[in-house]
């Protein structure tokens, strides 16, 4: 093999070392990809059972029943459509009736979505962007004007 040979051979080695490394980690992360939903998106979706989501928007009022020990059932809405979510796990000391929040988890065979983990509002100021945005295209959510 000449010199220009095992050059040629290394470098195609290099680049198919680099190839399958991009190609794993592209898989490794469409596998971890949540997307996010606003209730009233749900409708026109095609979202399986068991298929992880994001569903955000406002807690519902009057819709917080706790149940025994730490599961929690709850409304996420909004206020064209709204969903109903199980949750087992201590919740954000800011969750309540009304804030926005952010729910990852997956429907149940009974469309009652289980989330796994609960993401409330960091504070006055904060909404997040997701569920800002799609508050904001419904004409639900304004911003204050200190903001």
């Amino acid at each position: 093999m000449t010199r220009k040979q095992k050059r040629l051979s290394v470098i195609v080695a290099g680049l198919a070392f680099l190839g399958a490394a991009t190609g794993l980690t592209f898989y490794a992360l469409g596998q971890k990809a949540s997307y996010f939903y606003m209730p009233a998106e749900l409708a026109t979706a095609t979202v399986q059972p068991g298929q992880r989501i994001r569903l955000g928007g406002l807690v519902e009022k009057g819709t917080i029943v706790r149940g025994e020990g730490t599961s929690v059932v709850f409304f996420v809405t909004d206020e064209q459509k709204s969903v109903k979510v199980t949750y087992t796990g201590i919740l954000p000391d800011l969750f309540r009736e009304g804030q926005g929040v952010i729910t990852e988890g997956a429907f149940g065979p009974d469309h009652v979505f289980i989330a796994d983990s609960v993401l409330a509002k960091h504070d006055e100021r904060y909404m997040p962007k997701e569920v800002a945005d799609g508050l904001k295209a419904r004409g639900v959510w304004e911003q204050s004007k200190s903001e």
